[in-house]
């Protein structure tokens, strides 16, 4: 079975989760350079590590509607696909409304501090915003 891996795409980081195999639990794996060529590293990602789908999340406003950060992710994505587009991996736009947020909360309640929160926090909603992905797909 293949995997799937969760983007967080922030304008300086981008956290990556990756799926098990069986695609029950997400886990993340890397934290990378929103401003060096990270799109060649989810590229050899994919090929890797088995890959099928690449979810990425999409910053809604809490009401349902797209803002200039989700326009401005739904256009990564489009230049996510064209530089993935010879892997044969569907990208899914993924709705991640409070990821980060609730990032923050497991990091706070798990008393890390500022300066590691931060190292990790992307890496944490790239998770969450995969397993709210994998979790919707179980029958």
């Amino acid at each position: 079975m293949k995997r799937t891996l969760g983007l967080d795409i922030g304008r300086v980081r981008i956290g990556v989760a990756l799926s098990d195999p069986l695609g029950d639990f997400a886990q993340g794996i890397d934290v990378l350079d929103a401003g060096k060529d990270w799109m060649s590293l989810v590229r050899d990602m994919v090929r890797e590590r088995g890959v099928g789908a690449v979810v990425v999340g999409v910053p809604v406003n809490t009401d349902g509607s797209r803002g200039p950060e989700a326009e401005r992710v739904l256009g990564i994505i489009g230049k996510l696909r064209e530089a993935i587009r010879d892997e044969n991996v569907e990208v899914v736009p993924w709705d991640e409304r409070f990821s980060t947020v609730q990032a923050e909360r497991a990091l706070l309640e798990g008393d890390l501090s500022r300066r590691r929160r931060r190292s990790v926090i992307d890496k944490v909603a790239a998770s969450l915003i995969l397993q709210s992905y994998l979790e919707s797909r179980r029958p």
